[in-house]
């Protein structure tokens, strides 16, 4: 093997090397200790603003992720089948696979046609067949939860009506899913449903957020939460939150607004060096063959990928923003 190869697989042990020390390193003893002592702190305090956050954060630690259980220790399945629920779109688990089993062998047999070499479109194959029909749920998935943030403090507002004219909490859920249409209907139809069945209305909550796993909801759970625990006007409280998703929404549209030039930009350089890959491919096949044949070729067009990568993952980073 020459130095080059050597040194991308140097490079490549270093990183699974390094995955593996994340993957299995244990909690930090430090911040462990002190997340103890500001619970100890909390709990024992006599101020009135720690005990109102010590309750929080007991409402908060009495809600079960299961959402996260099923996805990470549960079978990949399972996650999948949850993905799909998720888009709204009635797609079946045996649809999915169907679809991306055969998308993987066209894809393959169209390349091992075209080239002539087998491992090349086994590759492209099961990276097609793998990554677009994965990409087309997510996109999905965003869409559908797109459309319910956009719609859901329209629901509080309408739960915070409810409220004030004097029917239970239970009744306005109810109103709320049969006068708003879309995915905030449905899902509130889905809670209603539950708890006509004998669910607790807690429970029924609790089942749409760990399928939703989306925060605007959460803040609904928790609101309720708290609510039950310490009191006070929950249309006002309702009222609040919904100003609070307003101006969230507001200020994601905004930052989305100023890192569209970024984004865009990020797009043309990720996806220039492929475009030109494969006009001079379809223009002399012969001369950008030599990649698939030459081990240097090879070698140095997987460290192109690795660095072209790096930089779509540093300016996705700096276009990224939490809110």
């Amino acid at each position: 093997m020459n130095p080059m190869q050597l040194a991308v697989l140097g490079l490549g042990f270093a990183l699974v090397l390094l995955m593996g020390l994340a993957a299995f390193a244990g909690p930090n003893p430090a911040r462990e200790g002190n997340r103890r002592l500001q619970s100890l702190r909390l709990r024992h305090s006599d101020s009135a603003k720690d005990k109102v956050e010590a309750q929080y954060r007991k409402a908060i630690a009495s809600r079960m992720p299961r959402t996260y259980r099923v996805a990470g220790s549960g079978s990949r399945i399972e996650a999948l089948a949850l993905r799909l629920h998720r888009t709204g779109k009635g797609w079946t688990l045996s649809q999915y696979l169907y679809v991306s089993l055969g998308l993987g062998l066209t894809v393959a047999l169209l390349v091992f046609m075209k080239t002539g070499a087998a491992v090349l479109g086994l590759f492209i194959g099961l990276f097609v067949g793998a990554g677009v029909p994965h990409f087309l749920v997510g996109r999905a998935i965003n869409k559908r939860l797109a459309a319910f943030v956009a719609r859901f403090p329209d629901a509080l507002e309408l739960l915070v009506r409810g409220l004030r004219s004097g029917l239970p909490i239970t009744e306005t859920l109810g109103i709320v899913s049969s006068e708003l249409p879309g995915p905030v209907g449905e899902e509130f139809k889905a809670v209603t449903d539950r708890i006509k069945v004998g669910k607790t209305m807690e429970e029924a909550l609790q089942d749409t957020a760990d399928r939703l796993d989306m925060p605007e909801f959460s803040f609904f759970c928790i609101t309720l939460a708290i609510q039950r625990e310490t009191g006070g006007n929950l249309a006002e409280t309702l009222a609040n939150l919904a100003d609070v998703l307003r101006k969230r929404a507001q200020m994601r549209l905004k930052i989305k607004a100023m890192s569209s030039e970024a984004k865009a930009s990020a797009y043309i350089v990720g996806a220039l060096p492929f475009i030109v890959f494969f006009l001079i491919w379809s223009i002399n096949p012969g001369y950008i063959g030599k990649f698939f044949v030459d081990q240097r070729l090879m070698v140095a067009g997987l460290g192109g990928l690795v660095w072209l990568s790096l930089g779509g993952f540093i300016m996705a980073k700096m276009v990224n923003f939490e809110i």
